[in-house]
């Protein structure tokens, strides 16, 4: 078979692809949808659930303009149509068309909030297409008049003489039409440090905690409405590393570490949304020096083990980035606002110097998660932390310390076995340094952990 063409048009979005079309006297084969091929060729992988075919007996058959809340991918089976399209989605490009004649060697890729219309041209014509998403009793979606002023379609017939639908021939003029939103953005774990930050980023975003919806719970997960959304970010976990390895801790866990994450994972396949969940560099043991995405995983703890299980669960999502990271530090309690507080109140604690890594700030996190994102960065497994040289926490104390007026010498280095010692404390990897390559070679240029550090300091405790 000879290669697919892509052509883009003046709708974004809305692309044509001339496919190849085999004949001989027995008649004719195409591929009409060739996942691989397509995806080469700049095509999104929408997932499509559903194949239709719409069958027009009679030449002048005419359809639409409807603008169904899914993406489609468009095709004539037998004879020929003039297929014409509208945007009807918020933003700039609101009423743009475009159209063009459709035999069994064009298709369209149709995406969600395009109007779509169609004539026949010959009798007998079979119109088919794929949608992504399943239609539902009670959908409504923006419909628009074929007969428009505005975006003046040129019916190659004219639409007195073609059937139409009752229903067709009374939808709104271009400006009575409310133009589609686009999907929405969803944070779960909207509370904790990396949730708040999420929402400076996201401020349209629906924001989500346990007591709105608790993804662990079967009958919330089933009546949350997840086909409104074309991005979810999990901020949420259990991160009591030592609590986990209680009995009750242990539980808590592993349904919110782990079976939550493999949930998500399912729905992001079912519904077609772009997943982000963020994990934790306690995947693994800590025993090598720096850590990098395909490294095996070796968690050492209850907490450790949880994170590694939600890793697997979250990797089977077609679209997803696995966003690991380490040392997150944002609004709330945690080791820098605790050593900042012993610096002002002239205590000189003992701090592990025997555990190295990397502090990552929640608006470093939140700034790499927009560049996947909107860079549509290969999907999978990123490592993420601020910049710089690999620091034990006694040196971060001491920094801080020595940022605050206090000496450096005034933080006490112990080990991690003097830590330890008469407490009841999980295991922790020795090194949480993370190698950050793959991110790097898509674009992102990490902050110096350091500089951010000052500038935390200096905000008053703000990420």
């Amino acid at each position: 078979m000879g290669e697919p063409v892509v052509e883009t048009t003046p709708i974004p979005g809305l692309l044509v692809v001339r496919l190849d079309v085999r004949e001989d006297a027995r008649g004719w084969f195409k591929e009409n949808w060739q996942r691989e091929k397509m995806l080469a060729l700049g095509l999104p992988d929408f997932g499509p659930v559903q194949n239709n075919v719409s069958f027009n007996a009679d030449r002048g058959a005419t359809r639409g303009i409807h603008t169904e809340p899914w993406d489609k991918f468009v095709s004539v089976a037998t004879g020929r149509i003039f297929g014409a399209w509208v945007d009807l989605r918020e933003g700039a490009t609101f009423g743009t068309t475009f159209h063009l004649e459709l035999d069994p060697a064009v298709a369209v890729f149709v995406p969600r909030g395009v109007g779509n219309s169609y004539q026949t041209l010959e009798d007998g014509v079979a119109y088919t297409y794929l949608v992504n998403d399943y239609w539902r009793p009670g959908t409504s979606y923006p419909a628009l008049d074929l007969a428009d002023p505005t975006v003046a379609i040129p019916w190659p017939i004219p639409l007195e003489e073609c059937e139409i639908s009752e229903k067709d021939r009374h939808n709104p003029a271009l400006d009575q039409v409310t133009p589609m939103a686009p999907k929405k953005t969803l944070i779960i774990g909207s509370q904790g440090q990396l949730g708040r930050a999420l929402q400076v980023d996201y401020p349209d975003a629906d924001c989500v905690d346990l007591a709105e919806l608790d993804v662990t719970d079967p009958a919330a997960v089933a009546a949350w409405p997840w086909h409104d959304y074309a991005l979810v970010l999990n901020a949420a976990a259990y991160t009591a590393v030592d609590a986990a390895e209680t009995p009750e801790g242990r539980r808590t866990a592993w349904a919110a570490n782990a079976a939550a994450p493999a949930t998500l994972a399912r729905l992001s396949d079912e519904h077609g949304f772009t997943l982000v969940h963020y994990s934790s560099e306690y995947v693994f043991d800590g025993t090598r020096p720096e850590h990098v995405e395909d490294e095996p995983l070796s968690p050492l703890g209850v907490y450790a083990q949880t994170k590694a299980a939600g890793d697997l669960g979250v990797g089977t999502a077609t679209r997803h980035y696995l966003v690991r990271t380490s040392w997150v530090i944002g609004e709330g309690n945690n080791f820098v606002r605790t050593m900042q507080r012993l610096a002002e109140q002239g205590v000189s604690p003992d701090v592990v110097s025997d555990q190295v890594g990397r502090l990552t700030f929640t608006n470093e996190l939140v700034r790499a998660t927009r560049h996947l994102v909107d860079s549509r960065a290969e999907h999978g497994t990123y490592h993420v932390s601020n910049a710089g040289p690999a620091m034990s926490w006694a040196d971060i104390a001491g920094t801080v310390f020595e940022l605050c007026g206090r000496s450096p010498d005034d933080v006490r280095p112990i080990t991690t076995e003097q830590y330890a010692a008469g407490r009841a404390t999980a295991p922790r990897p020795a090194s949480s340094t993370m190698a950050m390559a793959k991110i790097a070679a898509s674009g992102f240029v990490a902050r110096d952990q350091l500089d951010a550090l000052r500038d935390y300091l200096q905000a008053g405790m703000r990420p």
